[in-house]
């Protein structure tokens, strides 16, 4: 007889405030009693790594685990290590320290986050209180990136879409996109307000949540330039929540086609 559990993988941080949120994220989500999940975290939180959760759900009788990734893009290269270590994918694309785990039970796995429309209005919500005249900003999406061929394309066309369904939601006079790695954010925004010297720039960060990147990484990349930026990432939000139940319902039916 199937049992469904659920596994949503995360990153992880040494910041507790970090690993926290995504655990209320996951608490959050509505689920059939009878349905275990577990928050579990490729790396950096002890005892709750991915192994740790496949074997808390093994043991309450899961016969079949739904798969959430919660990272923000399919360009990320955790999505290609994880999928192979856990038997979705014969071989990995790049080299990983990743072995694969110890599974008995059936892998259903669903899709990162890339340009999901909720994801746009979370990101429209944070920098709402940094507009003022729409029709003369440009907002800018920010997301970590990567410089892997494959990889990078996949990071650039989910931030493009991201990008495209924000300056929507805003009514904002354009949309540009940037990632940290490679190394082009503040080449991107000393380039818009050259370029468009009576618009603001909006800088918007697609990150999971606040922590290094927003508070450090982004603001001393920016020293010197002109743009407004309040650091807000998409944690926390119920929103998440109820995108990780849709990404269940969508790896549940897929299974039962299966």
């Amino acid at each position: 007889m199937q049992k469904y559990g659920v596994l949503v993988i995360s990153h992880g941080s040494r910041d507790e405030g970090w690993v926290r949120l995504v655990d209320e994220a996951v608490a959050g989500v509505v689920l059939h009693p009878n349905i275990p999940i577990y928050a579990s975290y490729l790396e950096l939180v002890e005892g709750r790594l991915i192994q740790d959760g496949i074997t808390a759900l093994e043991a309450q009788g899961v016969t079949d685990i739904i798969v959430v990734p919660l990272f923000v893009s399919s360009g990320s290269t955790h999505i290609d290590e994880i999928s192979w270590a856990l038997g979705v994918i014969p071989e990995p694309q790049l080299e990983t320290d990743l072995e694969p785990f110890a599974i008995r039970a059936r892998i259903h796995f669903t899709s990162p986050i890339d340009d999901d429309p909720v994801i746009a209005d979370i990101l429209w919500d944070r920098v709402k209180e940094l507009t003022a005249e729409p029709n003369k900003e440009i907002v800018l999406v920010v997301g970590h990136g990567s410089k892997e061929d494959g990889f990078h394309q996949k990071w650039r066309t989910g931030l493009e879409q991201l990008a495209a369904r924000v300056q929507r939601l805003g009514g904002f006079a354009g949309a540009e996109v940037a990632m940290l790695l490679p190394d082009e954010l503040r080449d991107r925004v000393q380039a818009l307000t050259a370029d468009n010297p009576d618009y603001a720039v909006i800088v918007a960060p697609l990150f999971l949540s606040e922590g290094y990147f927003t508070r450090t990484v982004i603001p001393t990349r920016l020293e010197g330039c002109t743009y407004r930026y309040n650091g807000q990432a998409l944690l926390p939000s119920p929103l998440i929540s109820r995108w990780i139940e849709r990404q269940i319902a969508a790896g549940v039916q897929a299974a039962y086609r299966g």
